[in-house]
């Protein structure tokens, strides 16, 4: 076969699959419109999801940043005046009930959010040092079913002391208890230990000092272990 030949078959075999692909192209015109259409409107969602997605992260962690630049503002120390350019707050209370409504906007309107959740702890941390005991609970309990341990575990031991404080004991034991079993890195089995052995001084004395001695003898070098040292020898 000469060169030629071959030339013209190769052209031949060439515009043979183009006009099958042409064809093919023709019969499935509607088939891959709507593929090529599906495609677009896929990346375009997903395109504007990601943008929504930064732009409410971006406001959830504006406000509470702000939340945050109240809540840890100092208190006023009586007899002493505050640094040029300082600002206080007279009382714990004052301080939170300026911090809270933020702090509850972004929990309600960005739970979904890890700063949403952030929000839930701290919302009710100020609840709590206004002393609405109700409201403190429900935002507390909130944050303490997060999937973030390290946070859902501050909640508990938040919770567990709403508890002391409104005379719920055994609600209190059975989440330091649980802390103890799980610990976190936010809340060391020992931090539990130590706020359980403190209910227990008035309520079971004799356990209150057994736990004390487990904590001086197996966590000396922690501000727990010291601290049960401390209590054990007030004790003699």
């Amino acid at each position: 076969m000469d060169t030629q030949t071959r030339h013209a078959l190769k052209q031949d075999r060439f515009a043979t699959a183009t006009a099958s692909g042409l064809d093919w192209l023709d019969a499935n015109r509607t088939n891959a419109i709507i593929t090529a259409t599906s495609v677009l409107i896929l990346a375009a969602l997903i395109i504007t999801g990601v943008v929504i997605y930064n732009s409410r992260s971006a406001t959830a962690q504006n406000l509470f940043g702000q939340a945050m630049d109240i809540y840890n503002t100092p208190l006023a120390q009586p007899g002493q005046p505050a640094l040029p350019g300082q600002s206080t707050y007279p009382t714990a209370a004052a301080r939170a009930k300026a911090a809270n409504p933020l702090f509850v906007k972004v929990a309600d309107n960005y739970n979904m959010l890890t700063t949403g959740k952030n929000a839930e702890y701290f919302a009710g941390l100020t609840y709590l040092d206004m002393s609405q005991t109700a409201s403190a609970e429900s935002e507390l309990q909130k944050a303490a079913d997060s999937h973030d341990s390290g946070l859902a575990a501050l909640a508990k031991m938040a919770l567990a002391g709403l508890y002391r404080q409104t005379g719920r004991d055994d609600q209190a034991v059975s989440i330091y208890r649980d802390l103890m079993k799980n610990p976190t890195l936010t809340v060391p089995a020992s931090a539990a230990k130590l706020q359980l052995a403190a209910l227990y001084e008035t309520t079971n004395p004799a356990e209150a000092m057994k736990l004390y001695a487990e904590l001086k003898d197996q966590d000396k070098t922690t501000a727990a272990g010291q601290i049960a040292a401390q209590k054990l020898a007030g004790a003699k």
